[in-house]
């Protein structure tokens, strides 16, 4: 008969008796995403982490980018197309992309084409601050992290018109570029005027002068410093939009430039105006 080691402490008695194992446990063995990856050989996009894992960015922000990251050079990744193509809707759609432009995964500017017409170009940076054909940088020497930037607030959203006609639009720039001369606080950005646009040519759709609406966005403002000029005015584009005039028709023809003397007028396709027409 074997005698007892008394050096030894007993074991503590498990307050389960050993039947159970414990949640932290049982999480950390079956919990958390487990990878089943197959290599790709064709039809795939390289994604950063620095997109993928952002922290800043939204989970639709971050799908766009991707899906536009993924789409050929020339697909059309306006807010239209993009909004037949996904169920997200206009309104976080435009918001998605406006997040993206603030984080330079997007560049987004207007240019007159050869007729005349403008359009909205955009470029996708899948490495903001990178350009193709850069090498990769050296890692970083250890050193302290500098102080995260302040995130850039997305500006509210603003009234879209019905027909974004490019005349209309153009008008609706000049309205919001005369700003500063009536008060230099509303000295604004091109990337803040161009989400600003469509809510100015909403205003001018409903039959208000350029005039007018230079005064609903000037008159009356704070004494304090404007510290983000471009909110002030999508705040007032849309909380002061004024009602449809009784004569508006849903099916108004958009704005086109005449071919034969470049005045504009409304018809349902490009060509010439009454007046060339009968000449």
């Amino acid at each position: 008969m074997g005698t007892q080691n008394t050096s030894v402490r007993p074991h503590a008695q498990s307050r389960n008796d050993g039947k159970n194992h414990s949640s932290r446990s049982t999480r950390r063995r079956y919990g958390g995403v487990v990878h089943d990856n197959a290599r790709h050989t064709t039809r795939f996009t390289v994604v950063g982490n620095h997109l993928a894992q952002h922290e800043d960015l939204s989970l639709v922000a971050i799908g766009l980018a991707v899906h536009i990251q993924s789409l050929p050079t020339g697909a059309q990744v306006d807010i239209d197309t993009l909004a037949d193509r996904f169920p997200e809707g206009r309104t976080r759609i435009a918001n998605a992309l406006r997040e993206l432009e603030a984080h330079g995964y997007l560049r987004r500017t207007r240019v007159r084409t050869d007729g005349g017409r403008m359009v909205t170009r955009t470029v996708s940076c899948n490495h903001p601050g990178r350009t193709a054909g850069e090498d990769e940088p050296s890692p970083p020497q250890p050193r302290r992290a500098p102080d995260k930037p302040p995130r850039r607030r997305a500006l509210p959203a603003v009234p879209q018109p019905v027909y974004p006609a490019p005349d209309l639009l153009q008008t609706a720039l000049g309205v919001l570029s005369g700003l500063r001369r009536e008060d230099a606080r509303l000295l604004i950005s091109a990337t803040d005027a161009e989400h600003l646009v469509p809510g100015v040519a909403a205003w001018l759709e409903r039959d208000l002068t350029p005039e007018a609406v230079h005064r609903a966005l000037t008159t009356n403002l704070p004494q304090d410093p404007l510290h983000r000029p471009a909110a002030l005015l999508a705040h007032r584009l849309t909380a002061q939009l004024p009602p449809l005039p009784p004569f508006h028709r849903a099916a108004r023809h958009p704005l086109q430039n005449c071919d034969t003397c470049d005045r504009a007028y409304r018809a349902p396709e490009p060509g010439s105006c009454r007046d060339c027409a009968a000449g």
